[in-house]
This record gives structure tokens, sequence and C-alpha cells, in this order.
């Protein structure tokens, strides 16, 4: 059994994370490397790829989530940084989230979001009961890594390209606080998988007027909070995120 951790763009080097050691696992969608941290003896994915190689829209989602069933995943936490479109929501803070849209459940490549791309043994619907994202391991992450009560609802939009004014209105009016172009799609998959998620985000812009941003000074001291905070989760969540029940179910249907 293995915690593991997906990391995006503000995480491209592995001068965070000293010593790590690099792993391929081969899945029915090829290779995936993920890296082991020495310490907690955890898992690393570097979406993007190590260095940053891979744009949002050239993912292999399924490729990643295989690979972390592979390696026996008990405990996953995906990281992202994102625009926030609730003023009230605070820049450079780590906060967790509570929900997410996707507005069509599809991936980068125009196909379902799902891992059950043809008729195949064990597949079903995932019904979604408790939600995406798992309550006992935010529930743990807010109490051991002192993150806030506040959880966010996210919006997943493909990329690569950034949204328009106008959608990131659209996306507002809908309850949307935050967006991004990843995490919806490894969560959902996770999911299918039966491994239960958290989800850690980072606001890095507002996309909408009338939030307040740091000047040079405070954005720099900020930024470096930001990471010191976001780098703490990460190697606690490592190093000791419980083994808890998946909370979710996939109903499938008898052969005839």
């Amino acid at each position: 059994m293995s915690r593991c951790v997906i990391l995006g763009s503000a995480f491209s080097g592995a001068q965070d994370f000293p010593g790590l050691r690099s792993e391929t696992v081969e899945t029915a969608r090829g290779p995936v490397t993920l890296h082991r941290e020495p310490q907690s003896d955890g898992l690393l994915l570097f979406r993007h790829g190590l260095p940053h190689a891979r744009l949002p829209n050239q993912i292999d989602y399924r490729a990643q989530a295989l690979a972390l069933q592979a390696v026996g995943c008990h405990a996953l936490l995906v990281t992202s940084s994102v625009g926030v479109l609730d003023p009230s929501v605070p820049l450079y803070q780590p906060m967790l989230l509570k929900d997410l849209l996707m507005l069509d459940n599809r991936l980068p490549d125009g196909s379902a979001c799902t891992l059950f791309e043809r008729p195949q043994p064990g597949q079903g619907h995932l019904v979604i009961q408790e939600g995406l994202f798992h309550a006992g391991l935010g529930e743990w992450l807010t109490q051991r890594c002192v993150l806030p009560e506040r959880r966010l609802e996210f919006l997943y939009v493909q990329g690569p390209r950034t949204k328009t004014s106008a959608e990131n209105r659209y996306a507002a009016s809908l309850g949307a606080q935050v967006n991004s172009m990843t995490l919806a799609p490894e969560v959902i998959l996770a999911n299918e998988l039966q491994i239960p998620t958290a989800a850690l985000v980072v606001g890095h812009k507002y996309s909408v007027a009338g939030g307040l941003t740091p000047d040079d000074a405070g954005l720099a001291e900020s930024l470096e909070q930001s990471r010191a905070a976001t780098l703490q989760v990460i190697r606690g969540f490592l190093a000791q995120a419980p083994a808890l029940p998946w909370a979710n179910s996939l109903y499938r249907f008898e052969s005839s």
C-alpha cells in the first residue's frame, strides 16, 4: 500500500524533495514514472513530467491513474494552482476542495472521463454518495496540517488556453470559486479505482474583479509562506495519511 501525491506546475522541479528515486510503472496504456520520497516512502506523480514537458491537454490521465492502482495507492492527494473566481477567497493560502463542476465529463482527447472505455469485466457507473473528495481524509488534513475549515467549489475546464473574462464570470455565476485545467480527471478516475482522494489547491491569481492582491513585498512573502505551507501538507500526507475505506460505490449490471 502507498500514499501518493500528484503535483502540478508549482512543483516543476525536484529541488523541494531531495533524494527522490524514480520508478517506472508499466500500465496497459504504457509506462508511467513515479518518484519515491525517501523519508516517507510515499510516491510523487509529477503530472506534467519531471522536468515539465506536458501541457494539460497532453496528459494521459488514464495511464497515470492505472499507475497509482498498480502501486497500491490507498490515499491520494491531488494538488493544483488555481485561478480564483470568488473575491473572498485569499490568494496563496492552501485550501481543500469540497466539490467540483465538470460541465462535460470528457478528457482532453474528447473521450469520456472513465477507465471503462470499452466493455470489460468489473465495469460500472461511478455512484457518488459521500462525494468525490473523501471526507475522512479532508478532516485528517484539516486537523493534522492545520488547514482552514472552509472548503471550496472547483470548476474544471480543459486547457491549454486560459479562460476569457466572460467564461470566468459564467463559472462564478454557477457557484465555482476556483478553477484550473487539471485535477478533476484525476479525482474522477481515482474514484473509479476506489482510491480515497483529497485535493489541495492554492490560488495564484484572481480571475474576476474584486479580489485584493498583495503589493510586491507582500506578494513575495505570501508566495514563500504558501510554498512552505503546501510542502508541509504534502510531507505530512506522504508520511502519515491514514488508510480509510472508500465512501462511494460502483454500480455494476449483472451479466445476462
